[in-house]
């Protein structure tokens, strides 16, 4: 039979009764197995919020690039939007950096899916994967012609 506990009945009150315990060190009370759950969990997220704003970034520069007759005002703040908060991500989490390349694989995918979702050509004609260098990504200059 399980048992609930507060880790399942009232998630921010586990939180706060973790942090007493550690703060207090009374090791014996932490509850480590799911304390180490949730620390997994945290990183794993990082890694996600940097996949999810490549493939935003991506889907975009694919538009610019494949699209140049519809550029907008909106694909233009996007694309510079997202190289700044990735940039912003990777400086709070050097430690993701070995993983970017990794990370800019999985980001296109989510990206042709973007760029098939929001326009009206076919990703399948697109490369299957990013053609973009980390250069391109990050620094070619896009301009808005108004």
């Amino acid at each position: 039979m399980q048992t609930t506990t507060l880790y399942d009945q009232d998630f921010f009150a586990w939180t706060q009764r973790q942090v007493e315990l550690l703060k207090t060190q009374q090791w014996e009370q932490v509850d480590v197995e799911n304390l180490i759950e949730e620390i997994d969990s945290l990183g794993k997220q990082e890694r996600r919020e940097l996949c999810n704003r490549l493939g935003i970034l991506l889907g975009h520069l694919l538009k610019w690039h494949y699209q140049p007759e519809a550029r907008s005002k909106s694909w233009f703040y996007t694309i510079k939007e997202q190289r700044i908060r990735i940039v912003r991500h990777l400086k709070d989490n050097p430690s993701l950096k070995p993983y970017l390349d990794d990370a800019i694989a999985i980001g296109y995918e989510d990206g042709l899916l973007l760029f098939g979702k929001e326009t009206p050509l076919d990703p399948k004609q697109l490369p299957q994967s990013c053609p973009f260098s980390e250069v391109q990504i990050f620094e070619e200059p896009v301009e808005l012609e108004l």
